[in-house]
Order: structure tokens, then C-alpha cells, then sequence
């Protein structure tokens, strides 16, 4: 993530985010760089690129060191200011649990900001914000004041980014987008999904109450059409017969194919259709 360059900057610098900052000057342990209101940002020797000059841009990420001072690094942290993460618990004190989040120092996050006492070497999810009493960057397991409650700007059958957050009784919760929250129905699950796991989804429904349904697979025919297309190559693979039909079991078609039964049903129906295949007794073979 980091870059040399010429370009402009911008005028907000932000904590706990990537900025595009210019050198000022260079020191024996690194370069500091123009923080704007935050005044010179130490940028030290281990994270400067090759051939840096005065004047030119980086693009580096912004957080505070062991003393609350503003410190710039090309490291890539796991999560930023503004999103949701699942991190390990490093260490417990006094103040509260130390997470790994992917930088030098650890990131706080208070007990009065915890659920549950978080525990040494256990994972947690957890929402990053600026704490406005310190600035300091901190972690909350209080996920839920961070969720957005209002109408979604999705529209259905949208390609979105998942993170899982929760299994219920109907399946598993995910954050959309970073925002909102929505549902995969275990009955159109198949595969293990874990907490933290991060994934592509799609919009499948959004009710009149803003709850959202969600689907691992695009809807519709053109995502039979994809799958059929995925099917024909298969076949050309393997000499033009797959063992498999519509007797199949739905658990080994999911393994080999990564969907469901009942669209793979539906794409060996429309080569049939389509006369691209002949449905056998033990298999489809290609015409």
C-alpha cells in the first residue's frame, strides 16, 4: 500500500486510515512527513521506501506509538478506524484487552467497551473508532450502535462483501458493506462458515422493516446460465461424461461443483433443454 509520487494531498488527515502525505525531511531514523494539524509525523527508517526524496508523496497508514504520538507505516493493518474486524486477544491488564490488529502496537479495547471479559488468546469481533475523550484509536465488542438502522441503499441481487458476525437459530448474521446486517438461511448455506469469515454475497431480498436476506449465489437464470457454462466445461474435461444427474447426492455436487443440488438440477435441465447434453442413467454426457 505504499507509493512515491507527486501527487496532491489531502487536507483532513485521519487517524487510524490510510493518507497520502509528503516528505518534509529526512532524519538518520527515518522521514517525517506533513501531518497538517497534526504537525510532523515520524515515519520511521524500517517503513521508508527505497529512494525516497523531500517532496514526494507516501501513502501510509496513521495511528499512535507506545506514547500517544502520531506514527506513520507502510504496514497493513487488519482493520481501520470505521470497520468491523475479528481479532485475537493478545493480552489483559488492568485497562483492558490488547488485540493484534496486524501493527506494532496492540489495540485497546476497554472493558467498559467489552461484552464479556475478554480472554487471553480468544477472538473477538469487534468496531474501531476514535475515542473523542483521548483521540486514542480504540476496539468495542458493542458492535451493535455502529450498525446502520436505516433504509439500505442495496438493490437486490447486488454483489456485496459479507463479514460473519453471528449464528442464530435461522443461520448466519453477516455485516454488509461495513453497514448494514442481514441473514444466510441455513437451508441455502452449504458449506461451514466461521465468525470473522469474510465473503462475496448478494442481495436476496429486502423486507418493508429494512431486514435484509442475503444469498451466497447470484439469483435468477443468468446464474444458471454461469453454472451451466461452468458444467460444459467440466464435461470437455473429462472426455465429455460426468458422473453425476439429478440423483446425485447434494453434499459430493457441492464439493465438486460449489453449488446446490437443486441449481444444479436446474442447469443440467436447461442443457438438456438446450440439447447440449443427454441426462444417462449414471450421468450426463455431451452432445
Amino acid at each position: 500500500r505504499n507509493g512515491i509520487g507527486q501527487g496532491w494531498v489531502s487536507m483532513d488527515v485521519k487517524i487510524g486510515n490510510y493518507n497520502r502525505l509528503r516528505v518534509l525531511k529526512a532524519v538518520d531514523f527515518g522521514v517525517y512527513l506533513d501531518g497538517k494539524e497534526l504537525g510532523e509525523i515520524l515515519m520511521p527508517q524500517k517503513y521508508v521506501p527505497e529512494d525516497v526524496m523531500v517532496g514526494d508523496f507516501l501513502e501510509v497508514f496513521l495511528y499512535f506509538d507506545s506514547e500517544d504520538r502520531p506514527i506513520a507505516t507502510t504496514e497493513i493493518p487488519l482493520v481501520k478506524v470505521g470497520e468491523f474486524g475479528y481479532l485475537e486477544t493478545k493480552s489483559v491488564n488492568n485497562y483492558g484487552a490488547f488485540l493484534d490488529w496486524g501493527l506494532l502496537k496492540d489495540l485497546l479495547v476497554p472493558f467498559r467497551e467489552q461484552k464479556l471479559r475478554m480472554e487471553f488468546g480468544k477472538s473477538y469481533l469487534v468496531y474501531l473508532y476514535v475515542d473523542e475523550k483521548t483521540s486514542r484509536i480504540v476496539g468495542t465488542a458493542k458492535i451493535e450502535k455502529y450498525l446502520d438502522k436505516t433504509e439500505p441503499n442495496f438493490e437486490v441481487n447486488e454483489k456485496v462483501n459479507l463479514m460473519i458476525c453471528q449464528r442464530t437459530d435461522l443461520g448466519y448474521k453477516a455485516i454488509i458493506e461495513n453497514s448494514h446486517t442481514g441473514i444466510l438461511y441455513f437451508n441455502e448455506v452449504f458449506q461451514t462458515l466461521k465468525i470473522g469469515q469474510k465473503l462475496e454475497g448478494y442481495i436476496k431480498n429486502i423486507r418493508e422493516d429494512f431486514k435484509i436476506d442475503l444469498s451466497l449465489q447470484p439469483l435468477g437464470y443468468q446464474k444458471i446460465g454461469g453454472i451451466a457454462g461452468d458444467i460444459l466445461e467440466k464435461l470437455k474435461e473429462n472426455d465429455g461424461f460426468l458422473n453425476f444427474n439429478d440423483k446425485s447426492d447434494a453434499d459430493l455436487i457441492y464439493k465438486v461443483f460449489g453449488i446446490s443440488k437443486k441449481n444444479f438440477k436446474k442447469a443440467i435441465g436447461d442443457l438438456y433443454k438446450n440439447k447440449n447434453i443427454v441426462i444417462e442413467e449414471n450421468g450426463i454426457r455431451l452432445l
